[in-house]
């Protein structure tokens, strides 16, 4: 798990380029997206969702404030601000015995950031 949320973090200084973001995923990893009602299952659709999630909080301020770790789980807290609203959310991430991710779930709040976020999602994944 540490070789894994290690480089999930080499990931996100990167602005997670999706080649990168694809070898760190398992072949059926799970996303569970805060804008989404349904998860997006399998390494290519999980890649897709999370590089566009990470290219639109780069448009802002983005950093972590805590860090929680324990056996394949890691939760990591994190505060942005995207077109002046301010976000606090939760990355949960479960890794495979590999270092891969099978399992990543976003939360945001406030409910603006999150209406926010989802509007950038739909923009961005529109223009692939």
């Amino acid at each position: 798990m540490q070789l894994g949320l290690a480089a999930w973090h080499r990931a996100m200084l990167a602005g997670c380029p999706e080649d990168l973001l694809t070898e760190l995923l398992a072949d059926d990893a799970v996303f569970h997206s805060p804008v989404l009602h349904t998860p997006q299952v399998g390494r290519e659709a999980v890649a897709l969702h999370l590089s566009a999630a990470c290219r639109i909080l780069a448009l802002g301020r983005f950093a972590y404030v805590r860090e929680l770790a324990d056996g394949p789980e890691a939760a990591l807290e994190f505060e942005a601000t995207l077109d002046g609203v301010a976000m606090n959310g939760v990355h949960l991430l479960r890794f495979d015995l590999e270092g891969r991710i099978v399992d990543a779930k976003v939360m945001v709040r406030p409910f603006a950031a999150a209406d926010l976020l989802w509007r950038k999602m739909a923009e961005a994944l529109e223009d692939g």
